[in-house]
């Protein structure tokens, strides 16, 4: 994907029988459920970058609008595939994309698992700055959000 990645995780979680197998239908569902701690800190951020001509979340949901992009909360939508979906954004100071792959397990499990990566490409110093610092609010935003998502009980393969 990157010749360079400055910043790569992944979180994966186990899905119940009954839940769907649709990653853009999960992707909605995790997205659309933000505590309000969450939007603090996006608050924070968009205030902090904006100082530094960075796009804030506002500003990503009205470039798509205006481009008609398909989007899922502010994420623009790169790619769709039957088990994956590949969200992310460009910005002068970073790439990065965010993958939902939905995959069976081995058994004896045979169930299903919903797996979280982001990948992030760093252009320059602000760029790898503000990686240092956002990383950890990265990292607590995307277990908390697929937490979240697992207490509210997972879409079901019939409501997708």
């Amino acid at each position: 994907m990157y010749a360079v990645t400055h910043l790569a995780d992944a979180y994966a979680i186990e899905l119940p029988a009954d839940a769907s197998a649709d990653p853009e239908a999960l992707a909605r569902f995790i997205f659309s459920r933000r505590s309000a701690w969450m939007s603090g800190l996006m608050a924070v951020r968009d205030a902090i970058v904006a100082g530094f001509g960075l796009k804030t979340a506002k500003g990503f949901r009205e470039t798509g609008l205006a481009n008609n992009e398909n989007r899922i909360g502010i994420f623009k939508i790169y790619e769709i595939h039957p088990a994956e979906i590949v969200l992310g954004e460009d910005d002068k100071h970073l790439d990065f994309r965010l993958s939902l792959l939905c995959s069976d397990t081995p058994p004896p499990s045979n169930g299903r698992r919903l797996s979280v990566s982001t990948v992030v490409h760093c252009h320059n110093r602000l760029g790898r700055a503000y990686i240092f610092v956002i990383a950890p609010f990265h990292r607590a935003i995307v277990r908390a959000s697929i937490r979240r998502a697992a207490r509210a009980g997972w879409p079901r393969a019939t409501e997708a």
